[in-house]
Order: C-alpha cells, then structure tokens, then sequence
C-alpha cells in the first residue's frame, strides 16, 4: 500500500511539473514590468489559482496597481480599477437599470465588477453598503440588476487595497467582511539595489510592455490541478493546530496570550490554509505540500483573522507576534 502512494505521489509530481511550467512564464513576463514584489505576485496567484480575493495594505507608490493590472495583460483578462471614495453608491459597481426611449423599455447598464481583475482601491473609504455589495458579489459571484442575475465571469479576482497610515475618513471593514478575504498581504518599500532598477525603468525612452503568453481558461484548468495537489494527514492535523491556537492558546502552551485574543480563526481560516499551501506547492512546481508551504502561506492567511483585546494593544502586541509564537510552538510534523 506505502509502495502504491509514493508511485502515485511520483506519478503526480511530475505531471504537476509539467503543467506548472507556465509558473515560470508568468513570473518572467510580470518581472519585465515589476521590480522585485515577489511575495505581491505569488499572492496574486495563489488567489487565482484558489479562487480566492486578496486584500492588500501598503503605503502609496507600490506597485499595486501595476503588478494586478499586468497579471491581467499576461493572461489575457478583463481589468478594471474602482477608486472607492465617501460618496460612491453599490449601483457604481454593480451597474444600474436605465431606460431606453428608442426601445421603451428599462435596460441593464452593467457596472465595473463585470471584469477579471478588479483592484479595489482604498476599500476602506466607502461607507458599509458598498463595501457589502463588492464582499458579496466577490461570495457569490453574481450580481442582480433589477429582476435579472449575472453569472460573474470566470476567473474573478477581486485586490482591495488599504492604507495603513491614512485613517482619517474611512469606515473600517467590519471582521465578518474581512473573513470573507483568502489574504491578507503587506507590502514593504523595495531595497536600494530594486529601487534603482524602478528609477531606470520608469525614466528609460520607452516604458517595457508584457505579452499575452495564455488565456484565462488556463487558469481554470489549473484550479483542477492544484486540487489534486496531495496533503497528507499530518499536514492536514498541523494546519487544525494552528488554526486552534488561535482560538484557545492556553491549551496550546500559549498561556501568555490567553487574555489578549478576543476572537481566533474561523473555519474558512483551515480551509484557505489548506488551499493556499496547495497553491505554494504547485507554483513551486511540486505535486505535494510539506510544511514550509503552510508556514509560508500561514501569516497572510491568518493576520485578518485574529481579534485583539484591548490589553494586547496596550502591549502592543501584534497578530504577527502572535503567529510567529504559534508557529514556533506548534509541533511540525
């Protein structure tokens, strides 16, 4: 029987491998436009290729937009920027019914949300309701118009973007919306060496331009692939672990934090752990998840997931001190 899974764990390794290979295209393609950001763009395809929604924090002038919207002109996709701001109304993203003279009749003006590639910038500055309208066409992937629904098109990825310095006017996401996010992924200021190559970039004659190398449907095949990744029981035990320690760390040997969490992880926080590390093994090119790939994926994924006490704040402690202690805790298998 042990004979038969590893020839079957071998047998999927390579065919992973095989099919991964446009991995590699993507990243060379992106990396003509994009200067370092690699952690940005292998998040990027780990929502795509778990069908998941990312939300991103990071001072202006990353490369935010640029990196989501060249993801887009690589695979051949829709995009479309949504710049949320106080005033916006759920019918500026979802669209709108308008009446027709010539035809007399009320007719569907669809909204900016019927693309692949959404980037919704400064989520965070619109009131509830719009935020609600984007978190659940982003749930159910479709949108209703007046008495008519709409399949979203598929893939559907949605980058919302925050500021972590700027909070004056906003309306914070409330936890059960953030919840609904598969990461959520800090951006830092890139090194001397990278910035450089940005300065040169950006002031050089011509500014470099990416190629289509494939189609959406390729990442929907690959969606397939990535479910096939295989995960043995221990990782599966590792992740539950984790996620736990989050939500009872007294009983994990995390006695310290056991007043300064207010809420751990829920459910969907082991099924996106799950999903992601898959992800990370196959843009690694590999047919099987060890635990580097979920120690790898765990701080992104639990980050949103994690309520603080108002004597952990006072401690300034963070989810991040939290997670490191958890995973240095933790028993890896």
């Amino acid at each position: 029987m042990i004979m038969d899974i590893n020839v079957n764990i071998k047998e999927l390794n390579e065919k992973i491998e095989k099919q991964s290979d446009f991995v590699e295209a993507i990243n060379h393609e992106i990396g003509k436009v994009i200067i370092g950001q690699k952690h940005l763009i292998d998040s990027l395809l780990i929502g795509l290729l778990t069908d998941g929604h990312i939300l991103l924090e990071g001072v202006p002038g990353l490369a935010k937009t640029l990196a989501i919207k060249t993801m887009a002109a690589v695979i051949d996709a829709r995009f479309n920027r949504i710049q949320f701001t106080p005033d916006l109304l759920p019918a500026d993203l979802l669209g709108t019914m308008i009446y027709s003279q010539k035809k007399e009749e009320f007719m569907v003006k669809k909204g900016p949300l019927f693309a692949n590639f959404i980037l919704a910038d400064e989520i965070n500055r619109s009131p509830a309701k719009v935020q609600s309208a984007l978190l659940e066409a982003m749930q159910e992937r479709q949108i209703t118009i007046g008495e008519k629904s709409f399949i979203l098109e598929d893939p559907f990825l949605v980058m919302a973007t925050q500021n972590p310095i700027e909070q004056e006017g906003t309306y914070p996401l409330p936890e059960a919306q953030v919840d609904r996010f598969m990461l959520k992924v800090l951006i830092d200021y890139p090194d001397k060496s990278e910035e450089k190559l940005v300065l040169r970039e950006n002031i050089a004659k011509v500014f470099p331009t990416v190629n289509a190398i494939m189609k959406p449907d390729r990442i929907i095949k690959a969606r397939n692939l990535v479910k096939e990744v295989y995960m043995d029981e221990k990782i599966e035990n590792y992740i539950i672990d984790i996620v736990f320690s989050t939500r009872y760390p007294s009983d994990n040997g995390l006695e310290k934090y056991s007043g300064m969490i207010s809420y751990g992880a829920s459910p969907r926080a082991s099924i996106n752990l799950a999903l992601a590390a898959k992800a990370y093994a196959f843009i690694r090119r590999r047919g099987y998840v060890i635990p580097e790939d979920v120690r790898a994926v765990c701080p992104d994924v639990l980050r949103h997931r994690i309520g603080l006490t108002y004597e952990a704040e006072a401690e300034n402690v963070r989810q991040e001190d939290i997670i490191k202690d958890i995973l240095d805790t933790v028993e890896v298998p």
